[in-house]
């Protein structure tokens, strides 16, 4: 794995600390965990939530894609085609649910929300959401996008 941007890195963390903090006690946000989509296709989401029971051990590396409630993509340079074209593809194609693609814009996150049509086992566009992003699905987050180079307050 090569090296990540400063924004990457506190996109991730700034959306993994929210959806943990804020999802249901039955749900988990984890990253560096891949999606099998079948024998020889395994993405890694940047972050995933997952049901706590898809919990299958300390060695455990992949979830099944029925397990994933919300996949989300920070893109970079090296991998803007992978992650607005291929990776939501492949989300889509195995019934991943909501998947969110963070950019950079100035320095602050810009988060776009997917929902998937059943019909066309394909993405559709839901949101752009700039300084703050609030949605009721998967379940109800509110995060302030500028916080992202904030520390959190110790407790």
């Amino acid at each position: 794995m090569s090296p990540q941007t400063r924004f990457h890195t506190r996109a991730m963390r700034l959306l993994e600390n929210a959806l943990m903090d804020q999802a249901p006690e039955h749900l988990e946000a984890i990253r560096e965990m891949t999606i099998k989509l079948d024998r020889r296709n395994r993405p890694e989401p940047d972050v995933l939530v997952v049901p706590v029971e898809a919990d299958t051990g300390p060695g455990q590396t992949w979830f099944e894609p029925e397990d994933v409630v919300l996949a989300v993509e920070v893109v970079t340079a090296d991998s803007l085609e992978r992650d607005r074209e291929v990776k939501p593809r492949k989300y889509a194609q195995a019934g991943v649910p909501p998947f969110w693609r963070v950019e950079e814009n100035d320095g602050l996150p810009v988060v776009y929300v997917y929902e998937i049509d059943p019909a066309t086992a394909s993405y559709g566009l839901t949101g752009i959401h700039h300084k703050q992003l609030k949605v009721e699905h998967p379940f109800p987050v509110d995060v302030d996008l500028t916080a992202i180079g904030r520390r959190p307050p110790r407790s």
